[in-house]
């Protein structure tokens, strides 16, 4: 599919009319930012107002274990939750796709130097077993979903890998993948939240993430989905052949090239 770039802001109304104009299927989606909420509605508003056929809103796995009783500590979660239900309540035609935790993230960018400097993968997830799924897999699902939105209207869809596995388990993933050995530190979450805070993270973020960390810990991700086959047509990409296509950023050559 072609795109034209429009370069806006989410909370500019005026920019959102230039998004949307003419336009008849959106994708929603954004970091984590503590304007989320605000985001969302702003671009509901517009949307509606333009009569866009398809809203297909990209929100998190960890919702489905939400309700108007129970939630998570993390602010996010919360804003997440409030989003959908503003959509949901909109009128309009949404579609709602949950991916879990993300390989890119916690598989990648917070474990990479660890890999690569000490054979270690250093994450505060305990014994708790997880499904991460690729960002490349999330958007082949949002593809097919814009390509033809209509039978989707009003589904949720929740985007795993193709295991729910602990750490330890993974970490054997990624021997196989880099020819080493590679084995799984679990360490403190408090650390390792001051340790994104020295990093530069805004704290709206790192309280998200440390969130993520405690339920890891406690099982809240061990969950399975088979929606990306069923919605592509493929399974999702494996933990070991995901360090295999990133192979290089787990080496100690990487850092220098």
């Amino acid at each position: 599919m072609g795109a034209e770039v429009v370069v806006g802001n989410l909370l500019d109304l005026d920019a959102m009319h230039r998004v949307m104009a003419g336009g008849e299927t959106m994708y929603f989606g954004m970091p984590v930012p503590d304007a989320y909420l605000a985001a969302t509605v702003n671009a509901a508003a517009v949307a509606k107002h333009h009569g866009v056929k398809a809203f297909i809103n990209r929100s998190q796995m960890t919702l489905a274990q939400m309700s108007i009783t129970e939630t998570t500590v993390s602010p996010q979660h919360k804003l997440h939750w409030l989003s959908e239900q503003a959509l949901n309540w909109s009128g309009l035609p949404v579609v709602h796709v949950r991916p879990t935790v993300l390989l890119e993230d916690f598989f990648l960018i917070f474990t990479a130097d660890s890999v690569r400097q000490s054979n270690q993968i250093r994450l505060p997830f305990g014994d708790g077993k997880t499904s991460p799924v690729a960002v490349e897999d999330v958007a082949c699902v949002l593809a097919t979903l814009l390509a033809n939105p209509q039978p989707h209207i009003g589904k949720i869809y929740h985007l795993t890998g193709p295991q729910s596995e602990n750490m330890h388990f993974y970490a054997q993933e990624y021997s196989k993948a880099l020819g080493r050995t590679i084995t799984f530190q679990d360490i403190p979450v408090e650390p390792w939240r001051d340790g994104l805070l020295e990093r530069g993270l805004p704290v709206h973020l790192v309280n998200h993430l440390a969130t993520m960390a405690d339920l890891h810990r406690a099982g809240r991700y061990d969950r399975m989905s088979d929606d990306v086959r069923t919605l592509t047509g493929q399974g999702p990409l494996s933990v070991q052949d995901f360090v295999r296509k990133n192979a290089a950023t787990f080496t100690a050559s990487a850092k220098a090239a």
